[in-house]
């Protein structure tokens, strides 16, 4: 193999490359997902040190526009940060000869608390390969994250009361497991709080034993903009409600509704 096939493959030109492929359109929290992973010899012999795949998401935090001082308080703005849900690394080395193709099945869990991806939610597979000496080759491919039996259960109760969700994002916030969580703000369109409320907030978090939700209504015209993050970082917020695991979707969503009606 001559020289300068070596050298251009350090700067990825005729390098290695890689492919994943999910055998599934639909992931779901708590569930795993499949997937094959594609690796395809390039000009020239390359040592694959290791084969990295996470699972990734991204959230809002408020982050200083003060660059140099960025403690100092002042203005800030909302910024994407990325997180990894969960992360997968082939255990050995490997050498990929030119014209090769190498497949790896990979099983990787979906944690709980995986955004939904509906709204400002995004989630997406981020494969790359570790080649000494080389540029490092990589594949990205967007997900689909639909909600857990019991979360679909609530969604379907509020929709039938004519709530309607009209803004989902991921914001920062202290206290939890992960670094954020996903905010679902809801619109009275038809039914029983059309009228009464401006808007309705929720979050949701899940642990080994129950979902707890929290809820925040407005009955103003001012609108709330992200107050739920802001609360929950201080733990003030007061209307929690917690679900347990052995709940249908269908008693989850009535337990959802019952607890509103306390409210309105």
């Amino acid at each position: 193999m001559s020289l300068f096939k070596k050298t251009l493959a350090t700067f990825g030109i005729g390098s290695a490359k890689v492919d994943s492929v999910l055998k599934q359109e639909v992931l779901y929290p708590g569930k795993s997902v499949n997937l094959t992973i594609h690796v395809y010899g390039g000009s020239t012999e390359q040592d694959i040190d290791n084969i990295d795949v996470k699972l990734c998401c991204r959230y809002i935090r408020e982050v200083s526009m003060n660059v140099k001082e960025p403690h100092t308080g002042g203005p800030t703005r909302r910024a994407h940060q990325t997180y990894a849900l969960a992360n997968w690394k082939l255990p050995y080395a490997f050498t990929i000869h030119p014209g090769e193709t190498r497949d790896f099945e990979v099983e990787l869990d979906v944690p709980w608390n995986t955004p939904v991806t509906i709204g400002d939610a995004k989630v997406w597979l981020e494969t790359g390969l570790d080649i000494a000496m080389a540029a490092d080759p990589s594949d990205t491919d967007t997900v689909t994250v639909r909600p857990d039996p019991i979360m679909d259960g609530i969604f379907t109760a509020m929709e039938e009361q004519g709530l309607r969700i009209r803004q989902v994002e991921c914001e920062a916030v202290d206290g939890f497991a992960l670094p954020f969580v996903q905010e679902f703000e809801f619109v009275p369109t038809t039914g029983p709080y059309h009228g009464r409320w401006r808007e309705l907030e929720i979050v949701a978090h899940r642990s080994e034993e129950h979902i707890k939700l929290w809820f925040e209504i407005d009955r103003h015209r001012e609108g709330m903009k992200g107050m739920l993050a802001s609360l929950l970082g201080t733990g003030s917020l007061q209307r929690e409600l917690v679900i347990p695991l052995t709940d249908s979707g269908k008693e989850a969503g009535e337990k959802v509704l019952n607890y509103l009606d306390t409210f309105s």
